[in-house]
Parts: structure tokens; sequence; C-alpha cells
């Protein structure tokens, strides 16, 4: 009578196992962390160049872009090009790192609607330019307290105490071309009109 063997099944020890997961887990996430970087440090360099913004923002980045390349400024934006003050990416992006982190992450977000043909054209500021971006260079620009600057010093107090307050970009709009460059730019007949709005607000209080 033969006597059948039976399949001695070898289990492989759990520990080695779960060693070659976590290795192969770790190797995953330090291949991602390396694509990651390499990414924002390529969105970084291509964002340094308006004309890469104005390569995917068709309009009205475009003429924006066009404007920064006149020889004499015709608008805020331009001014700030001509001076080699700044870039489209110094403007649009908040204060330090984390600021430009969160630039590149919308950048990111464009960067796929663009391709997927969902970007509007023209384009559309969705979210309020914040004052913060402006005083990031502009750091000192409340400090006189004097009439001469009143509209400056006090614009805070009126933000915080109206939802409808204007910012820095009711009146320094970057990219309107009916200022005047020999007051930086101003729209006078707008910004009198900003003016009187505080000025309302003030006599309220």
């Amino acid at each position: 009578m033969n006597k059948s063997k039976k399949k001695v099944i070898k289990k492989r020890p759990v520990k080695k196992s779960l060693d070659k997961r976590i290795q192969y887990f770790l190797g995953g996430v330090a291949i991602l962390a390396i694509l990651a970087l390499a990414a924002m440090f390529t969105g970084t360099q291509l964002e340094n160049k308006n004309s890469f913004c104005a390569s995917c923002h068709t309009e009205g980045e475009q003429t924006f872009y066009n404007q920064s390349l006149a020889a004499d400024p015709v608008d805020l934006a331009s001014f700030h090009e001509n001076k080699n003050a700044s870039r489209c990416i110094d403007c649009h992006t908040g204060n330090g790192p984390v600021g430009r982190f969160f630039g590149l992450l919308a950048g990111a977000s464009d960067l796929v609607s663009f391709y997927s043909g969902k970007y509007p054209q023209p384009a559309v500021l969705e979210e309020a330019f914040p004052d913060q971006n402006c005083t990031k260079c502009h750091d000192t620009i409340a400090v006189k307290q004097d009439m001469s600057n009143h509209f400056h010093a006090l614009l805070s107090k009126w933000q915080s105490t109206d939802p409808n307050a204007d910012a820095c970009v009711s009146c320094h709009n970057g990219h309107k071309t009916n200022g005047d460059s020999k007051i930086k730019f101003l729209n006078e007949t707008d910004t009198t009109k900003i003016c009187q709005k505080c000025h309302a607000i003030a006599g309220e209080g």
C-alpha cells in the first residue's frame, strides 16, 4: 500500500513579508516625493517667465503681456515690469514660500483646466486680489500718518468696519490703461468715487 505523501507548505515568515511591503511603500512614497519636487521646481522656473503665463492664460493675459513689452509703460503692471520690479508671479502669489506654494497649486489647477478644454476665455479672476499681495513689497505704505497719506493709513480701519470696503487694487488696478502716468497710473474719476465711499462711512461713524 502506497502511503500518500503530504505536501509540506512552507509559510513565509510574516515579518519578512511585512518588511517587504513597508519597503515597497516607502520606495513608492520616495519616488512620488521626488516627482513632486521636480514638478514644483520645473513649475517655479516656468512661472518666473511672463511669456509662459501668457501662453496658457491667452486672454486677457496675452494683452497684458503685450502691454508689458511696450517701451513706455501704459499701465501699473507694465510700469513694474519696466522697472524690473516684478513679474506676473510676484504679484499673483502670496507672501513667502507658502504663498508661492499655493500659487503653484492654483497654477497646476489652471493647467489641468486648460488642457481639458474647460479653461474660461477670457480668463477671470476667481478670487478677490488680496491687499497682502501688494503690501508684501509696499509694506511701509501706511506708515506715514498725515493728510497726504490718510487714504492708505485709514484703509485697514475702513475695511474692518465695512464688508464692502475697497482694496488696494480698487484704485491701483494693475492692467487698466485709463490711468494717468503722472499720478502712478491712477484714474482720478475712479479714485474720487472710492474716496467718497470711504468718507460717507466715516461721516456715519
